[in-house]
C-alpha cells in the first residue's frame, strides 16, 4: 500500500520526511452511496473491505457487496431509490442487472456518461476522505482502515458536507 502524499509545514530549510515501509500490505476498498431527498437530511451509506493478500480472500468490493449496500439503504430510507452511478465495470455486471430488473418496483437505475467524475457527488466524498488521510503514515493496514472509517463516520454526521458534494456537481434536485 503506497501511502498518500500531501503537503505539510516544516521548519524553514528542512524538508519534513516521514519514513514508511515500502512493501505492499494490502488494500482498502470502499463503496458508497450519497442519498438526497428534497426536504430531508442528506444521507451517506458505505461499505469497506480490507484485502490482506490471503488465499481465497476477495480483493475488493464485489457485486454482492453493492447489492447488499443498496438493500441496506432501501431498508433504512424506507422508500424507492433512483440510482445514478458511473460506468465502473462492477456496476455493469449481469448479476446486478438481474437484481435491478427483479426489484424494479423500488429501484430505478440511470448510468452517468463515460468518465464523468465531475457529475458524481460521491467523488466529492472520496476527495474529503483522501484529504483527511493525506499525511497519515500508517504502520499497518488496520490503521488506514480505522482512519477511513473515522472520516466517513464524521462525514455521515455532517449532512452539509454531503449536500456540498451535490452542489459541487452542478446538478439540481427537482421535486
Amino acid at each position: 500500500m503506497t501511502p498518500p502524499r500531501a503537503r505539510s509545514w516544516g521548519r524553514k530549510g528542512i524538508t519534513p520526511v516521514v519514513r514508511v515501509r515500502g512493501r505492499g500490505s494490502g488494500r482498502v476498498s470502499i463503496a458508497g452511496l450519497t442519498c438526497y431527498k428534497t426536504g430531508k437530511r442528506s444521507r451517506m451509506f458505505y461499505s469497506i473491505r480490507e484485502y490482506r493478500g490471503r488465499k481465497g480472500e476477495p480483493k475488493g468490493i464485489g457485486w454482492r457487496d453493492l447489492r447488499d449496500l443498496l438493500v441496506r439503504a432501501h431498508i433504512q430510507l424506507g422508500g424507492p431509490i433512483v440510482l445514478v452511478w458511473d460506468n465502473l465495470r462492477m456496476h455493469l455486471v449481469e448479476p446486478l442487472r438481474e437484481f435491478f430488473s427483479a426489484h424494479a418496483d423500488w429501484i430505478t437505475v440511470f448510468q452517468l456518461p463515460n468518465y464523468s467524475p465531475d457529475l458524481n457527488p460521491q467523488e466529492g466524498i472520496w476527495s474529503l476522505v483522501k484529504r483527511d488521510i493525506g499525511n497519515l503514515a500508517a504502520a499497518n493496514l488496520g490503521q488506514i482502515t480505522r482512519a477511513v472509517k473515522r472520516r466517513l463516520k464524521q462525514i455521515q454526521y455532517r449532512p452539509d458536507l454531503v449536500d456540498g458534494c451535490l452542489d459541487g456537481t452542478g446538478l439540481i434536485m427537482d421535486g
